[in-house]
């Protein structure tokens, strides 16, 4: 019997370090909501795999307290970060068939169902703050790079972000020899896929919730992200050094199934959006001052921070010409739900932010 009792002991330590603590759920005691939920008519389910210290996360809590406040009491964000539903690709799969209702998706993941979203992604396009702002305010060619899962039943409504990706390693990056020596962790993406392979360096593709373990067993020795999050998450714990690139911008893309949202009266549905809007707004321009203070903060704690050599940039930008042609293609595929129908998407982008 106590042989029988250990064996079962073993076989379950086994299966929860498998899976890497899966079960180990965060607490979310301290963004709990101020009111009683179970109240609500309309309940909405949203997922996100990071850290609501982001400003960028926690804007699907801000979203929650607005929305039950507007609709009296009608909606119910219940907003699950940390990865507790699971990684990004499997999480779209339950947004899109309607087992979540919502999610607020990274720009790196999104594309797997949403190949226009590809193009944020893209090297040197949308790099900066201020062009990430221009192409917000631009209109039809925002409104465009929103539908990109319309034809998957999933609407977008807004962004927020999490910084300028760069690179945050185990060993000093300070010139493109120092990176071909390291093991880059990218995201579940065709993009991404093709920026690392055009540079010619080794990139590892990996879920999110995977990470910590593989950065701590070397199984990684670099990731792919920005400052914020890396501080946020603790990488720099291992990752003591960060190379900023500043390629492109990290966006969280909020995704809602359309048949949900559908169901919801029009005037509740008109408030939602207002509300995701006014949310999104106000939290990017906190997303800056966030990067600002947390490349502060991980530099007070000994991080080093470099930057390439500007001909060593120019290197890259170059190569990176080679994945905008090659992803040109899905980035400027029609729909049939689609309400602009450029003849070239991409080189409108392109030319409105100055970038071609």
């Amino acid at each position: 019997m106590k042989k029988g009792l250990l064996w079962v002991a073993v076989c379950f330590m086994a299966v929860v370090l498998a899976n890497g603590f899966a079960w180990a759920q965060p607490s979310l005691d301290a963004w709990k909501p101020a009111f009683d939920p179970s109240t609500a008519k309309y309940k909405c389910i949203v997922s996100n795999v990071s850290h609501p210290v982001l400003k960028g996360v926690f804007a699907g809590f801000a979203i929650r307290d607005e929305l039950w406040k507007r609709t009296n009491g009608q909606i119910y964000i219940d907003y699950k970060p940390f990865s507790m539903l699971g990684g990004e690709v499997e999480v779209l799969n339950q947004l899109q068939m309607g087992a979540i209702q919502g999610m607020s998706c990274s720009s790196v993941a999104s594309t797997n169902l949403g190949p226009r979203f590809g193009l944020i992604n893209l090297p040197f396009l949308v790099d900066s703050f201020e062009k990430l702002d221009k192409f917000i305010a631009s209109g039809k060619l925002f409104d465009h790079f929103l539908m990109a899962m319309d034809h998957q039943g999933i609407m977008a409504i807004d962004i927020t972000g999490y910084g300028n990706y760069g690179w945050a390693t185990t060993l000093p990056v300070k010139n493109i020899e120092d990176a071909k020596k390291v093991k880059f962790r990218i995201a579940e993406a065709a993009v991404n896929k093709m920026i690392y392979n055009e540079w010619g360096f080794n990139p590892v593709v990996m879920p999110w919730p995977d990470v910590p373990v593989a950065l701590k067993q070397g199984v990684i020795t670099g990731l792919d992200h920005t400052p914020s999050v890396c501080n946020i998450t603790k990488k720099f714990e291992v990752a003591k050094y960060f190379t900023q690139i500043n390629y492109a911008q990290g966006l969280f893309i909020w995704l809602f199934n359309k048949a949900w949202f559908n169901s919801l009266p029009p005037d509740l549905q008109k408030t939602f959006v207002e509300v995701v809007h006014e949310v999104a707004a106000k939290i990017r321009k906190e997303t800056i001052k966030q990067e600002e203070d947390e490349i502060a903060k991980a530099k007070a704690a000994g991080i080093e921070f470099f930057k390439l050599p500007a001909e060593e940039m120019a290197l890259l930008k170059k190569k990176g010409e080679a994945v905008h042609n090659a992803y040109a293609q899905e980035i400027n595929k029609l729909y049939q739900g689609d309400k602009y129908r450029p003849e070239n998407y991409l080189k409108e982008v392109q030319k409105f932010l100055g970038s071609n």
